[in-house]
């Protein structure tokens, strides 16, 4: 039987995913569970597990695709007597290239992949090994541009690349054999170091009046960048030269300037008045020195996309509380060893204020609402989002769910484990969707306070600040003098359109007196 495998749905308001890695080829075997492809959207990047063991019979979207939330993005075969004629198909089938065929058992041919139903050819960009060099299976071999995308080719095998067909800057036919890597043992060729001291122009020799050919690329030596022969194209046209083509960012990998790119660079440059004068082009590229330009990778561009849709969604109003975290602190001081060889994990501030959240959840259901419209959703269930910090500069929300009657104890476990698949990222579609509150402590980098963002479609989030020991006033007895006390900041950030000042200081008080007065027998 033939099991379709779907783009999941990563959220309520994601409808589209894009494919940017595949862990198995056409004829793989995979079992129940195992790892089959990874997915990026603009909230999250996830590993998708197969739903079925068999053999995966077709690949529908490739690498660096998009589509829409339950398209087929693939196909595995389950019936154990069908797997042979999957596996040992090496035959081009409609919509599909194989990316190896296996021959004689020595040798394999590559080809030119197939990167979109609309593509039917590519150029080879750049080749990481020469001829005689050792490759082991999955490191990058070739790169390659198409009119749409630019990405790395990985060996398929371990071995020594024999033969390469397809030169760099020559463009091929999705199908076409472009080098062959012989499995046998053999002895590697040293690779030729070639000293560059300015940009160098990989092609034919120009005539003094002849104008650049489209099948050549330029590699920069400070910035190692390679320019396709669709952006050169285009660059020819609009009579780029290559001091300027430099300084265009580039979103494609390792910041390589894409068609998309180019284009963008060129309506923005039509807006604004030329500079003809070469006292002021030189003058511009001296001050380009001063400057490094590094393009964002793709956590930090999903970032950015969530903080401006959260800033334009939501009427944010923070209000600000002090705790006196005393209690709580004497009691993780005394108690830390033995609940680490009781559970395995740390005891931290984090666990009773997540406990203290949910407390003041169920006392002020608003909270724990959202906006569709002009109605007003409460969610009759608390999934409690702990933000966790991802090297070396990614966050991402990942929410306990059910955590409407957690203990400390348990909350202390839930959030080891969500901080753990987040930093080694194991975390599911399920693990980052459906949040109702936030929690986010940027007091472990010693901040005192802040005004967090919501998380969206929630309207509201907790920022904890940086327990610090301060002298407070206290009063007992009708005396008042000044202890020594560890205390907290706590910041609400808040809807307005739904959670008023009245609400949110009623919320954020019932969350200080929880962490004041915190029944420890009970925790």
């Amino acid at each position: 039987m033939k099991v379709n495998v779907l783009m999941p749905k990563m959220g309520e308001s994601i409808t589209e995913g894009t494919v940017i890695k595949w862990h198995k080829s056409k004829g793989d075997l995979i079992e129940k569970d195992e790892i089959i492809f990874e997915i990026s959207t603009d909230k999250v990047d996830t590993e998708i597990p197969s739903p079925v063991t068999g053999v995966l019979d077709e690949i529908k979207v490739f690498e660096n695709e998009t589509v829409v939330v339950d398209e087929i993005v693939a196909v595995i075969e389950t019936e154990k007597e069908n797997y042979q004629k999957t596996t040992d198909e090496v035959k081009v089938r409609e919509n599909e290239i194989p990316s190896t065929v296996q021959i004689g058992g020595e040798l394999v041919e590559i080809v030119m992949p197939k990167m979109g139903e609309s593509i039917v050819e590519g150029t080879i960009i750049k080749w990481h090994k020469s001829v005689g060099e050792k490759i082991k299976k999955d490191e990058i071999l070739f790169e390659i541009s198409t009119d749409k995308v630019d990405t790395e080719v990985p060996s398929p095998a371990e071995g020594i690349l024999k033969e390469i067909i397809v030169k760099e800057n020559e463009t091929a036919e999705v199908g076409k054999v472009v080098a062959r890597i012989e499995t046998t043992t053999g002895t590697a060729v040293p690779k030729h170091e070639v000293k560059v001291e300015a940009p160098e122009i990989v092609g034919h020799a120009l005539a003094a009046n002849e104008k650049p050919a489209l099948n050549f690329v330029i590699k920069n030596k400070k910035a190692n960048r390679f320019y396709s022969p669709l952006v050169l194209n285009i660059a020819q046209k609009e009579n780029i030269d290559f001091a300027e083509l430099e300084n265009i960012d580039g979103t494609g990998i390792n910041g390589r300037v894409t068609k998309n790119d180019i284009l963008n660079y060129l309506n923005s440059r039509a807006k604004k008045p030329a500079v003809k004068s070469e006292v002021a082009n030189a003058a511009n590229k001296v001050a380009d020195s001063k400057y490094e330009i590094i393009p964002m990778d793709r956590i930090r561009q999903r970032i950015l996309h969530h903080m401006i849709e959260s800033r334009d969604t939501s009427v944010h109003v923070t209000a600000v509380t002090e705790v006196d975290m005393s209690l709580i602190h004497n009691f993780i001081q005394k108690n830390k060893e033995s609940f680490k060889n009781e559970l395995g994990v740390n005891l931290t501030y984090t666990s009773f204020i997540s406990y203290a959240v949910v407390k003041s959840l169920k006392a002020y259901p608003l909270l724990n609402a959202s906006i569709e419209g002009n109605n007003i959703i409460i969610k009759k269930f608390i999934n409690l989002g702990i933000a966790v910090a991802v090297e070396p500069n990614g966050l991402i929300v990942p929410n306990i769910k059910n955590a409407d009657n957690l203990s400390v104890k348990n909350f202390a476990v839930l959030i080891s484990e969500i901080g753990q698949k987040a930093r080694n990222k194991k975390l599911t579609a399920d693990d980052i969707t459906n949040g109702t509150f936030s929690i986010t402590n940027y007091g472990v980098f010693g901040s005192l306070f802040g005004t967090p963002i919501i998380n969206q479609p929630e309207v509201g989030i907790l920022g904890v600040g940086a327990v610090v020991k301060k002298p407070v006033v206290i009063e007992q007895n009708g005396l008042e003098s000044i202890a020594i006390k560890p205390m907290m900041y706590l910041s609400l950030s808040h809807d307005h359109r739904l959670v008023d000042g009245m609400l949110g200081g009623k919320f954020l008080l019932f969350v200080k007196q929880t962490l004041e007065n915190i029944e420890l027998n009970k925790i």
